[in-house]
């Protein structure tokens, strides 16, 4: 399918989707900014979501959200900065614990041009409104990195915006049940174990259902991961980022690069690897590489499934204290 998932800068009357060049090719993008917007927009409705504060005017302008990450699972998750200048009760900043790439296309896709006109209405010899846009298919590729420990897990100690929560919104987490900890070198709050699962299983739960893009009207499509590669690290290293290439003008996954991966960071591996690959996704490259992997495959070393149950299924773990290991950090 074609869409024009996230556009630009517009160029008089034509929407220009985002893209940038690699030598002489050209590679559509989605931004992190848009994908994470997406991924908020995709939370169920009964999840509260940070409210967000607008003030000043002209090019003194703020805006950000509450800054309250023991209330609402997107502060927690996304970060935030909030700066009031000599209100050190609301002046903190939150680091994301979900890190987001750019999603750019892995083999170039050169953007095509389409053009409309608005004539509806017109008298007879009116000449129409012009206008156009740009538009692609093309698969889309980029790193996402969740640091579990992080969840749920908020700086109290430091100065500025060093402090994730401060006074008196510290004093309130502790109230509803948020416990004392140190926490790579800070002193933090952490919340009850059970709302640490719960949000994590939700995030994995959203990325699997993400829905979202520009220009719905004209090119609505699915924006649900037709791929995902899933690797439990002990670490923020990841080594899976070459596993996609091109070969011939088109994506191409390369399961000796996954091997090797595996391979040289076994140590780091606190896990099977999860491949969820869509049927169909990639023409019979899931058969080939299935095949090329059979023998991770059989002794659990790697886990493929369809993207929606491989991630439905670790949330699952997850919300059953499954996994409860990967919530300590051993530099804690």
């Amino acid at each position: 399918m074609a869409g024009a998932p996230n556009n630009g800068l517009g160029e008089d009357n034509v929407a220009r989707v985002k893209q940038l060049r690699v030598g002489r090719d050209v590679h559509p993008y989605v931004s992190a900014q848009a994908f994470r917007r997406w991924l908020r927009d995709s939370l169920p409705s009964s999840e509260p979501v940070s409210p967000v504060i607008r003030s000043g005017s002209g090019q003194k302008q703020q805006a950000y959200t509450r800054g309250r990450p023991d209330l609402y699972l997107d502060d927690d998750l996304f970060g935030y900065m909030v700066a009031v200048k000599n209100d050190k009760a609301k002046t903190c900043q939150r680091e994301t614990v979900l890190a987001t790439g750019t999603f750019v296309s892995v083999a170039p896709r050169a953007p095509e041009r389409d053009f409309g006109t608005m004539s509806r209405g017109f008298a007879a010899g009116e000449n129409p409104v012009l206008h156009g846009h740009e538009f692609y298919s093309a698969e889309l590729a980029g790193d996402v990195l969740l640091d579990l420990p992080r969840v749920g897990v908020f700086e109290i100690d430091g100065s500025g915006l060093k402090v994730a929560l401060p006074e008196p919104a510290a004093k309130e987490a502790r109230e509803r049940g948020a416990e004392p900890v140190t926490f790579r070198g800070c002193e933090a709050l952490r919340l009850p174990v059970e709302e640490r699962r719960r949000r994590a299983a939700l995030l994995l739960r959203t990325l699997a259902a993400v829905r979202g893009g520009a220009k719905q009207s004209m090119h609505y499509g699915d924006r649900t991961p037709a791929l995902v590669l899933l690797a439990p690290l002990k670490g923020g290293i990841n080594p899976f980022t070459r596993v996609l290439g091109v070969r011939n003008g088109r994506a191409r996954f390369d399961p000796a690069v996954l091997r090797a991966e595996m391979q040289a960071w076994a140590d780091e591996l606190d896990g099977p690897v999860m491949l969820g690959w869509a049927p169909g996704f990639l023409g019979d490259q899931r058969d080939q590489a299935c095949a090329e992997l059979a023998d991770l495959i059989a002794a659990d070393d790697l886990v493929v499934d369809h993207p929606r149950i491989l991630l439905g299924r670790l949330a699952e773990q997850i919300e059953r204290g499954e996994r409860d290991t990967w919530f300590e950090d051993p530099k804690a």
